[in-house]
């Protein structure tokens, strides 16, 4: 019945704010059309779809804001005005109470809070949909943050995802479009990025392996995780200081360059992507701080770390070999790529393809760098893979969100970042270590333990491949005998071993026994 009743609200706030007409919009059937005129008769709304959307989603709740800001990553599926609206989704939720927070940390440590805590701010300094933060004091004296799960939040999710996966579902099967958009696959990456979040021992680890990343750089702060206080539904960090990095003149008034902390983020960015396969892929403004500390002045302060981006050494590989076809402008390459990876039919033509990535690229490459958006450019590539049904891979769109986040930070610190030439030096080292002499004589030292161990076996492995599953099933079982034989023939020389020692141990002791006598 909770389900029901959830699904007819679902349905009167779609009616309310008039998401039926982009709802139904893409649906063929000839009854779906008519209900779709005959719900939207007689009503009329000033705001545009997007706005729409937005606010209907915030008024569905946090699950519904948390699926439309990964929504909105996927530019490559939605109108970019969509897109665009989404990505202005923010955590609007009220806190829930200190008392009910300070319940749920002696529930998860099994202490009271006065005897884990010398102090223990009622008031949350964040609330967002899944969790909020607290600051507190140890009884050692040393200041923490607190970030406690939202109480029955699983139940809740599961309840909701039920009802997206099921909404994916008929979208897919009733849509003209619903293979292209692909809306299951879209719940279900939403799904994962989500339960990840609900892991707070997940997040923890994520910021300890982000820290050790970036020990070496001096250029990014990783609060230290106390492990001995964290659990799936409480984590406990060392609290640190800065000043939210959308707050531009409060930075100004610090004395921080804002023009290199442009510079710095893109550094941070491409460092953590391109030379450790593992970002934060939450890097919006809220999670970002500037420390104005004097042994840490102007250094960035990364927050939440509940989503976290991975590249495999494929992934890299790859993003290798495109680079260098775009800076040469080498387009029936990255078309030739495309096709190579499988993320374009096979029966693509490949000219096709590569007449339009020029068209998208060749403009910006007769523009000065600083003019250049990166930004801009992605999101017309997704509007071209759009056409040729490329399959976008869930790890490299958050790449793309993530990179579209620094280069909005990077521009509201700096409105004449360039991009690509701050980008470009790095990147140039990054792929002579992947794919040039530099990267093989890398590899080579790396898989040299199983070269030495794979090598004296080769000859033998290539004798029994060369004699057949028959013969080298036969050369097996006479092995075994062998091996068989060989253990009998040990055990028989260890008894007359054993026997030779007893008995030239006998004899000693008769010839020692008769010289005392």
């Amino acid at each position: 019945m909770r389900r029901v009743l959830r699904l007819v609200y679902i349905g009167y706030t779609v009616l309310r704010f008039g998401l039926d007409e982009l709802a139904l919009a893409g649906f063929r059937q000839p009854w779906v059309r008519a209900l779709s005129w005959t719900v939207t008769l007689g009503r009329r709304f000033d705001e545009p779809p997007g706005v729409r959307l937005r606010l209907a989603l915030e008024e569905l709740g946090p699950i519904f804001v948390k699926f439309g800001q990964v929504l909105s990553t996927r530019r490559d599926l939605l109108p970019l005005e969509l897109a665009d609206e989404l990505a202005k989704l923010q955590d609007r939720v009220p806190p829930f109470p200190a008392a009910q927070a300070a319940a749920l940390v002696e529930r998860a440590f099994g202490k009271p809070v006065d005897e884990l805590f010398a102090t223990f701010e009622s008031e949350p300094v964040a609330s967002a949909s899944i969790a909020q933060v607290h600051f507190a004091t140890l009884q050692s004296g040393r200041e923490v943050a607190v970030k406690v799960l939202r109480p029955g939040m699983l139940a809740v999710i599961d309840s909701d995802l039920e009802l997206l996966h099921t909404l994916a579902r008929w979208v897919e099967r009733l849509s003209s479009d619903g293979k292209r958009l692909r809306p299951r696959e879209v719940v279900a990456e939403f799904d994962t990025y989500l339960h990840d979040e609900l892991d707070l021992v997940r997040e923890a680890a994520n910021a300890a392996q982000l820290r050790r990343n970036m020990q070496g750089l001096n250029l990014v702060m990783v609060p230290e995780m106390l492990w001995e206080l964290c659990t799936p539904t409480v984590l406990v960090m060392e609290r640190m200081y800065g000043i939210p990095i959308s707050q531009t003149q409060r930075l100004i008034d610090a004395g921080v360059d804002l023009k290199k902390l442009a510079r710095d983020g893109v550094t941070i960015f491409f460092t953590q992507v391109f030379r450790d396969g593992f970002f934060h892929a939450d890097m919006h403004p809220g999670n970002i701080q500037v420390s104005t500390d004097a042994a840490t002045f102007g250094r960035y302060v990364a927050l939440d770390f509940g989503i976290i981006g991975t590249l495999t050494e494929w992934d890299k590989e790859y993003l290798a070999q495109n680079f260098i076809a775009f800076f040469r402008r080498d387009y029936k390459r990255v078309a030739e790529l495309h096709v190579e990876s499988g993320w374009v039919p096979a029966a693509t033509r490949v000219d096709a393809l590569e007449n339009a990535i020029r068209a998208v690229c060749e403009p910006h490459f007769d523009r000065p760098l600083k003019d250049i958006s990166l930004g801009q450019v992605l999101l017309r590539l997704f509007q071209t893979s759009r056409r040729f049904n490329v399959q976008i891979q869930p790890q490299l769109v958050l790449l793309q969100k993530t990179l579209l986040n620094i280069e909005g930070l990077g521009r509201q610190l700096d409105p004449e970042l360039d991009l690509w030439s701050t980008a470009k030096p790095f990147l140039e080292r990054w792929m002579n270590q992947q794919v040039g002499w530099q990267g093989l004589v890398e590899r080579l030292q790396r898989e040299a333990p199983r070269y030495a161990q794979l090598l004296p076996e080769l000859p033998r492995l290539l004798h029994q491949a060369l004699q057949g599953p028959g013969q080298a099933a036969a050369q097996a079982a006479a092995l075994q005998a062998l091996v068989a034989e060989q253990r009998h023939t040990n055990r028989l020389l260890q008894s007359l071993l054993f026997g030779a020692i007893g008995f030239v141990g006998g004899v000693l002791a008769v010839v020692w026994l008769a010289w005392r006598h």
